[in-house]
């Protein structure tokens, strides 16, 4: 594989398929972007569920340090796997459902938008991509405890 198949290969799923471009709102169309992966995801039995979402968090990690080495730009806007992978965190054991899908992107927008500790923390301190996609782990591990919250006792 040559450096260039390699660099368009790490552009293109670190920016969440392309939806990192999106001119207004780069991280909002990457947690859309996110939708059909979960939608994937709550396919599979909560054991492989969970292991999946922990690989897709290695190789997000990884493919963010990388992408911020290729946009030369610590956590790029145009960087929204890390977006993605938050909003599968929101969306663990949680049935798909059009209510359900529309809470918790709501949800996820606004804690990965408000940087609640220690998302801020984890943002500043961890190196390269792994301080890139933590702090979106942390927002969907919050929207996620609202969600099955509000699930439980309100919907």
């Amino acid at each position: 594989m040559t450096i260039d198949r390699y660099i368009r290969y790490i552009k293109f799923i670190a920016t969440g398929f392309g939806s990192g471009f999106v001119p207004l709102a780069p991280g909002t169309a990457g947690t859309v972007a996110g939708i059909p992966i979960y939608l994937i995801f709550s396919l599979l039995t909560w054991p492989y569920h969970l292991i999946a979402l922990l690989v897709l968090t290695c190789l997000g990690c990884y493919l963010s340090g990388r992408a911020e080495e290729i946009f030369k730009e610590k956590d790029s806007p145009h960087i929204v796997i890390d977006e993605i992978i938050g909003f599968l965190y929101a969306m663990f054991l949680v049935t798909p459902t059009i209510l359900h899908i529309f809470l918790g992107f709501i949800l996820f927008r606004f804690f990965d938008i408000a940087k609640c500790f220690p998302a801020d923390h984890f943002e500043r301190r961890l190196p390269g991509g792994y301080g890139v996609v933590a702090d979106d782990i942390v927002a969907g591990i919050y929207s996620n405890l609202v969600l099955l919250f509000l699930i439980k006792f309100i919907v």
